[in-house]
């Protein structure tokens, strides 16, 4: 559809009709108290309605460590909203007839494996970029977030030593291994690096003149964030941690302006603003249609009748039937998202420096709603109280355990520390090591260096691993498996409390003792 060039009359916050747009001055309110509520310390935010930019400001700061004000130019890592490039870059290689949507990927990767021999002759590239590939939610992310010492090749290999949770291509689960596979694809096709490809042949003619694939390529860091988040109940900044190896899955750094030049470019059916046709209609067509479907919530807030995964996008229609294509992202200590409505020639972008979703939530939703016709739904206050039960929950969960460690600290009923010492390895992760320190047992992963921390009891099988680093909010249960001698032989983890991110795959790893 192309983009009208009619403008709509601006009406006031409260106004009903579908062409309301939300009083600059009360977007401003909004956004400030969404920083308060949620503990952000800066968002920048965009709006296009027909072709217009009608909002483009940042608020709050880039960074605690700097105060600097954080604007429409300000750089963030866009996370899993690269996705959507991944799956435009190998459309345009679809379109030059190097390659095609169902090709199995061995035609193109001949070393890619998975454990089923049967999945691994059917993967198709389709497969790669739509979240069907039968692994769990997040399987194998552990292999770059946080960031570590896997490299493509890797992650290819590794993928093969992954347990499946489903039937192939019978469920959704998130995967960002799979996109990196897709990145891997495109390379071979192309002949470029995905950071080349997306930067030389969808960024520059497009017009996101500011933006970079990877947060390694920024040359100019005068206009940056900080990421942040909450470490033990404070708010912290934390060190920049991304691996280049996931950039097909999450790499970009892009600001609100650029983002916004990407939303134009694609309700504009892939036509840039100087009149070049990136990709053929058809093709540019498909990227927007429904390949993994997902459940729709029968009090579902935006009426939905639909919802699902496309290519690179996620897809649903929202009230009285207005297709939405959007994407989400994160990464520790940012989180982004990417909203458009193309039928009513609408996009919303919210990019944040700190790792909360319900702010970005809160302000897309009251943007949105001011376009279909929904009066104010007090979307800050119903989701600032959901996020306060949400975290007090965890905070007793949390609580508990801990309180579980303390009773345990001279108990007779824990393991020896000579029982469970030693190198575990993973087939996938490879080793960990348990070494004691003193009266102190502690756990170091060996390709994943910043996962360290210390082994406390929990009782007479389990420990609890508390993390180094305490932004990753991530403490988990070990649970060792003792042979007729009482030797450990074996671990898992799992996290204690369901606030730690998805990509902290621990319940993936089975740690078997090398020694």
């Amino acid at each position: 559809m192309r983009l009208k060039s009619i403008l709509y009359t601006i009406a006031c916050f409260s106004c009903v009709t579908l062409s309301a747009q939300v009083d600059d001055a009360k977007l401003d309110q909004l956004i400030e108290n969404t920083l308060k509520t949620f503990e952000v310390p800066g968002i920048s935010v965009g709006v296009i309605k027909d072709g217009h930019v009608v909002y483009a400001k940042g608020h709050g700061v880039r960074a605690l460590s700097n105060k600097k004000e954080m604007d429409n130019s300000t750089l963030v890592g866009i996370a899993s909203n690269s996705k959507g490039f991944t799956c435009f870059a190998l459309a345009m290689m679809v379109d030059a007839g190097k390659l095609n949507w169902d090709d199995k990927v061995r035609q193109h990767i001949p070393e890619f494996k998975l454990k089923d021999a049967w999945v691994t002759e059917q993967f198709t590239v389709r497969d790669l970029v739509t979240h069907r590939s039968g692994m769990g939610l997040g399987a194998g992310d552990l292999m770059f977030f946080p960031e570590a010492d896997f490299k493509v090749a890797d992650v290819i290999n590794n993928v093969g030593h992954l347990e499946a949770e489903s039937s192939f291509r019978s469920q959704f689960a998130y995967n960002n291994n799979m996109f990196i596979i897709a990145g891997e694809v495109l390379k071979r096709v192309s002949g470029l690096s995905w950071e080349a490809f997306i930067e030389t042949k969808i960024m520059a003619p497009v017009g996101m003149t500011n933006s970079v694939a990877s947060y390694n390529r920024v040359t100019d860091r005068s206009n940056i964030i900080e990421a942040h988040t909450l470490a033990d109940g404070k708010l912290v900044q934390i060190p920049h941690d991304w691996s280049p190896t996931a950039n097909p899955a999450g790499g970009i750094m892009s600001n609100v302006d650029d983002m916004l030049v990407w939303a134009q470019f694609l309700m504009n059916d892939a036509v840039t603003a100087k009149g070049e046709r990136l990709l053929s209609e058809a093709k540019f067509h498909e990227l927007w249609q429904l390949q993994t479907p997902l459940k729709v919530s029968k009090n579902d807030s935006y009426d939905s009748n639909f919802k699902g995964y496309g290519l690179g996008w996620f897809l649903t229609d929202v009230k009285g039937g207005h297709k939405q294509v959007y994407h989400t992202g994160g990464l520790l200590g940012t989180v982004t998202q990417f909203t458009m409505i193309p039928d009513l020639d609408l996009a919303i972008v919210v990019l944040t420096n700190q790792m909360n979703g319900s702010a970005f939530n809160t302000i897309t939703n009251t943007i949105k709603d001011s376009y279909l016709g929904y009066e104010d739904r007090k979307w800050l206050a119903k989701l600032g109280r959901n996020n306060k039960e949400w975290y007090q929950y965890n905070d007793s969960l949390k609580t508990a355990v801990f309180a579980q460690v303390s009773k345990m600290k001279n108990s007779t009923a824990i393991p020896k520390a000579n029982t469970i010492v030693g190198t575990y390895k993973d087939v996938w992760f490879g080793k960990v090591n348990l070494s004691q320190s003193g009266q102190e047992l502690r756990l170091v992963s060996e390709k994943s260096p910043t996962l360290k921390g210390s082994l406390l009891p929990y009782n007479a099988t389990t420990f609890i691993v508390k993390w180094d680093n305490r932004s990753y909010d991530a403490d988990c249960f070990v649970q060792f498996v003792f042979n007729e001698k009482g030797e450990a032989v074996s671990a898992t983890l799992k996290p204690i409390a369901p606030v730690t991110d998805f990509s902290f795959d621990f319940e993936d790893l089975k740690l078997i003792k090398q020694d």
